[in-house]
């Protein structure tokens, strides 16, 4: 068999099992998403009749990797500084920038290439080092994945090492949510084992 169809195998098996990640109460967005909502309006737009879930078959899963490898290719790390003025921002395809800017970059690809947006959204996590990340998560038909710039890999959420924190509404994009618990996930060897918080 062929490498990567065993790679899509692995993941097909590891997203079947999983569940969905589940929206809690509402949070406040990070405040550099409201910002970036008002440079990219378009970015930020949802439509109820969209679905919230996207098919996951070998096509999407192809261009769900295609994406994340493209983008992370594409942009240089750069550390970036938030403070008090507002000198940067999240940004659509810059030559160099953060989690926020690959994130929000694979996003706006897919939303380019037709994917609808109530399916794409952007999460708020944390490391094990304990450090803030953004992440794209994909829900799809057979789980949420996650497309991160820390590797080419697309994992199930469940299956990654972060604590996961808040995520942007399926419903309105413009809104964020807690994430319910169970949110720390621990693996030991292939079974995913869940501890609430």
């Amino acid at each position: 068999m062929p490498r990567d169809a065993d790679a899509r195998d692995r993941l097909y098996q590891d997203v079947n099992s999983q569940t969905a990640i589940v929206e809690a109460s509402p949070t406040l967005a990070p405040f550099q998403h409201v910002r970036f909502c008002l440079n990219y309006p378009s970015d930020c737009k949802s439509n109820p009749t969209e679905f919230e879930r996207i098919d996951l078959n070998a096509e999407t899963l192809e261009l769900l990797r295609r994406v994340n490898s493209s983008v992370n290719m594409a942009i240089a790390p750069k550390l970036k500084s938030y403070g008090s003025e507002l000198q940067d921002g999240w940004t659509i395809a810059p030559t160099s920038g953060d989690c926020n800017d690959y994130a929000s970059t694979k996003r706006h690809s897919l939303l380019e290439s037709g994917l609808p947006s109530r399916a794409l959204r952007l999460s708020v996590v944390k490391t094990p080092s304990g450090i803030g990340h953004l992440v794209l998560v994909v829900a799809t038909t057979k789980g949420d994945l996650v497309l991160d710039n820390l590797t080419d890999s697309i994992h199930a959420w469940q299956s990654t090492d972060y604590q996961w924190l808040k995520i942007q509404s399926a419903a309105d994009a413009r809104f964020w949510y807690e994430i319910r618990t169970p949110a720390r996930i621990s693996r030991s060897g292939r079974h995913v084992r869940l501890a609430d918080r």
